[in-house]
């Protein structure tokens, strides 16, 4: 169970009752971790990679791996509808037969992405991307590559079990709470064990980097960063050694100290746009003063980004949006 590029082991336990799997990503951040959780006579896996031949052929090895004792997977639980969270749970779902679990709004946001005509959510993405003053190549690049949702997330089945805020779980010899993040996803799943100190954070709290907080056409008047920056409060007191298990990296403590440096992080972008936009400024143009040169491929991310921190700023009454096709924008 060792990746020929890294040499690391892609499952270890984390704490007795608990396996970490470390499942590599085709695109950024390379890597998501997924969990396996004891349950009684089976496991609980949490999230999945994405759909994928190589994702498949790991997952074969893990559910022979001697640690699952010869246990099977009797429930998967999606922490949201994002690619490399839900990606290969149709194809486990199958495999396994285990039931998946996901929050309503998850499972409603991956089944109507999956049943929408993609070309309809194309259009739609062009739309606010020209709005946004994207470059010409950028554009054309999004024109021949299309949505990618489809290609990295396997047809899921029918029917779910919902679980919502507050809910609670027997899994690893604890009970666990859910708590739902929002910003980076409408209604993301964490869950915290008060007993073992332990939180499951998903993509809600990472360690080095920051969660993709973004505008999106299909709720374009949004206001994700402020849903994130709200929601954060109820992750502060759980504990100072609290043990935190991202979706992306390792393990960490300083759970207070880390929501801290979210919120500075932000703040501080909010700053930024506020020096910069003493004239009307393009998004595209605001995202020189955000990011380091972007990439082709991940302007889209930049310009939703963008246009979440100066919508976020609207909201504030910092900022106006000015009036026009391309939109700019204007401290107050």
């Amino acid at each position: 169970m060792a990746d020929v590029e890294t040499d690391l082991p892609r499952l270890t336990e984390v704490v007795p009752g608990m396996l970490r799997v470390r499942v590599p990503l085709p695109f950024p951040p390379t890597e998501v971790n997924a969990w396996l959780l004891a349950c009684g006579e089976g496991w609980t896996l949490i999230d999945s990679g994405v759909d994928s031949s190589s994702t498949r052929a790991l997952f074969e090895a893990v559910l022979a791996d001697p640690m699952l004792e010869g246990r099977p997977v009797t429930r998967l639980l999606g922490t949201h509808f994002h690619p490399d969270h839900i990606g290969l749970a149709g194809w486990l779902h199958e495999r396994t037969g285990a039931p998946i679990h996901m929050s309503r709004v998850e499972w409603l946001q991956a089944r109507l992405i999956l049943a929408d005509p993609p070309e309809r959510a194309l259009d739609a993405y062009l739309a606010q991307y020209a709005a946004s003053d994207a470059p010409a190549e950028f554009l054309a690049l999004m024109q021949r590559r299309g949505l990618l949702y489809r290609r990295w997330v396997g047809p899921l089945p029918y029917s779910y079990h919902a679980i919502r805020e507050g809910d609670v779980l027997d899994m690893a010899g604890t009970s666990w709470r859910v708590i739902t993040g929002e910003g980076h996803a409408p209604e993301m799943v964490c869950l915290h064990s008060a007993e073992r100190g332990i939180l499951i954070a998903a993509d809600q709290i990472l360690p080095r980097i920051t969660p993709h907080i973004g505008i999106h056409p299909a709720d374009s008047d949004g206001d994700p960063l402020g849903a994130y920056l709200g929601c954060l409060s109820k992750f502060e007191g759980l504990g100072a050694q609290t043990y935190v298990l991202p979706s992306h990296g390792d393990p960490f403590t300083g759970l207070d100290e880390r929501i801290e440096s979210l919120r500075a992080h932000h703040e501080e972008r909010l700053q930024r746009l506020r020096d910069f936009c003493t004239e009307p400024r393009t998004v595209m143009e605001t995202t020189s003063v955000l990011f380091r040169k972007l990439a082709l491929e991940q302007i889209g991310f930049g310009l939703s980004e963008a246009l979440a921190h100066l919508r976020h700023l609207v909201r504030r009454g910092e900022m106006r949006e000015e009036p026009g096709d391309i939109l700019r924008f204007r401290t107050v």
